[in-house]
């Protein structure tokens, strides 16, 4: 009832599914086919030792006739099998192969998409209106800076000399002034060495 009003769930079973379903179905049918024949001719088997114990050669000849029969059915049912599964591993990696060119396909679908937003011409344009901003704010700088008056511009000078001066270091000057008079020289150092030595 809970379907009445609502709409019909799509089915995630695909073709592919339902096939690869029924040949596993068939597949485990063949094994259960299978081991009722080997269980089949193992009692047919130990049937004909009787027979010969019995001294009936002729039916457990015939036994061994429909033994070895059902053994070629057996082997024929192995083939089958193994046909059913390699048929099942087909199916199965085809389908992942077309998952994957489904991935590629929408995959290229959507840069094709994102091609055609962003053309060559669009990239350039916005390029170039990125660079002409770039300028137009420079020039909005330029003036800016233009417009300082010359009290500004003093007061700059002034505060990146008062930095300046903050980072250099320099000695104390002394606050007296300094005397303009020149040491005397005393004579012994200003004679030369061979007045000294006939001097002496």
């Amino acid at each position: 009832m809970g379907n009445l009003f609502g709409r019909k769930r799509r089915s995630r079973v695909t073709e592919q599914d339902r096939a690869v379903l029924q040949l596993k179905q068939q597949r485990d049918k063949l094994r259960q086919y299978q081991k009722r024949l080997s269980l089949g001719l193992e009692r047919e088997r130990a049937l004909a030792r009787q027979l010969l114990r019995d001294g009936k050669k002729e039916k457990a000849m015939l036994l061994l006739k429909k033994k070895r029969y059902q053994e070629q059915l057996l082997d024929k049912t192995e083939n089958q099998i193994s046909n059913l599964e390699r048929m099942v591993q087909d199916i199965e990696f085809t389908q992942i192969e077309m998952k994957v060119i489904e991935g590629l396909k929408i995959g290229n679908e959507c840069l094709n998409k994102m091609h055609q937003v962003m053309s060559i011409e669009e990239v350039e344009r916005i390029i170039g209106e990125t660079q002409d901003a770039v300028e137009y704010q420079r020039q909005i700088d330029e003036l800016l800076a233009g417009s300082l008056t010359e009290e500004d511009e003093d007061a700059i000078l002034e505060e990146l000399n008062a930095i300046t001066q903050e980072q250099l270091e320099l000695p104390e000057v002394p606050s007296e002034p300094l005397s303009e008079k020149i040491p005397e020289v005393s004579p012994i150092k200003n004679r030369p060495k061979a007045e000294l030595v006939a001097a002496s």
